[in-house]
């Protein structure tokens, strides 16, 4: 699928490289739609994640299982009125769902905020009021839903706290009993354009308060030089 992105996909130096090395942008592109989806089409049983837990648990799921699960993911934030260019902030940890929901977020033109799990309720509270987020989307332990507990009360423009279980809260959503109720997803009729909003990443905060970093949707075509050129990947790795 890569020749479907570069000019040129084998170099024979250097030189070569430098000269005719060249991702072709298609007009609006969505990693969810044109590399998820799309590799569901073509290989619907090839792997896509293999994911272990601490305890040596996997998971594997295909293509196939990724267009379906983020389908009803999406489906499920359209039916909370998440739109394009709502704020959506993320702290999963390394939970399998954060696949999920990244793609699902793609899909529908939301923006994701991926948030460390080490921030405190007024880094949260922070970012929540800069970004103006108004769903958090978090880890199901005691220690993540208080902390957004404490942050609700400080946010007022926050409209949603979701929990992906096991753990619950009063006023909480349940991820997986919204996604698995969800109806079939219907991809929306707006467009979502290259130089939308797809991600924030806030800056450390190291020397001065954090920042905003904004990727649009053409950000994943960048990571083609990572992939193919620096880690050496292919259609087979894993």
């Amino acid at each position: 699928m890569i020749e479907r992105y570069l000019k040129q996909v084998d170099f024979s130096s250097y030189d070569d490289f430098m000269r005719n090395f060249k991702v072709e942008v298609p007009q609006n592109f969505n990693f969810g739609y044109d590399i998820v989806d799309e590799w569901a089409r073509v290989r619907p049983e090839k792997e896509a994640i293999v994911w272990t837990d601490g305890l040596g648990n996997e998971k594997h799921v295909t293509y196939k299982d990724y267009k379906d699960i983020s389908d009803r993911v999406a489906s499920y934030f359209l039916s909370l009125g998440i739109k394009k260019g709502d704020r959506v902030m993320l702290i999963l940890k390394r939970h399998l769902e954060w696949w999920y929901i990244m793609i699902a977020l793609h899909k529908i033109g939301a923006v994701a905020i991926p948030s460390s799990y080490l921030l405190k309720a007024h880094d949260i509270a922070y970012r929540v009021y800069q970004a103006g987020v108004k769903t958090i989307i978090t880890c199901g332990d005691e220690y993540f839903l208080n902390i957004i507990d404490t942050v609700s009360v400080m946010c007022d423009d926050l409209e949603r706290c979701i929990s992906i279980g096991p753990d619950m809260h009063e006023g909480w959503l349940d991820f997986w009993e919204g996604v698995n109720t969800a109806k079939p997803f219907v991809r929306p009729e707006y467009e979502i354009r290259n130089d939308d909003n797809m991600m924030i990443y806030f800056t450390s905060g190291t020397s001065a308060m954090p920042k905003m970093v904004v990727h649009d949707f053409q950000y994943p075509l960048t990571h083609i030089l990572t992939g193919h050129v620096w880690h050496n990947l292919t259609e087979e790795s894993r």
